[in-house]
């Protein structure tokens, strides 16, 4: 992604301190324990890589759609997407 030069540094930290929650989608019988033990990885992941950012989670939307989620910041994404290959994303704007 490239950056207009008019860009100041203010706005500039704005968009690389943007949180990007990345989202994996388990469907089936299993899925609720399975984004439960993927999430187990992600915490994993960050505890190693030493990401900016340390959460993560779970969410069920009934009994055969769950997710498991990470919420990294935006300067990390292309790494970790890379490495990870989450299923989709979007911009978070929840509390950490």
């Amino acid at each position: 992604m490239e950056y207009p030069y008019w860009t100041n540094n203010k706005e500039m930290e704005k968009i690389l301190d943007r949180k990007i929650k990345m989202i994996w989608d388990f469907r089936g019988p299993g899925a609720a324990r399975t984004a439960e033990h993927y999430r187990k990885h992600l915490e994993e992941f960050v505890t190693v890589e030493e990401l900016k950012y340390d959460l993560s989670g779970v969410e069920h939307f009934g009994p055969t759609h769950s997710i498991a989620f990470l919420v990294v910041a935006e300067f990390e994404l292309k790494e970790v997407k890379d490495i990870l290959k989450p299923h989709r994303g979007q911009i978070y704007s929840g509390e950490l």
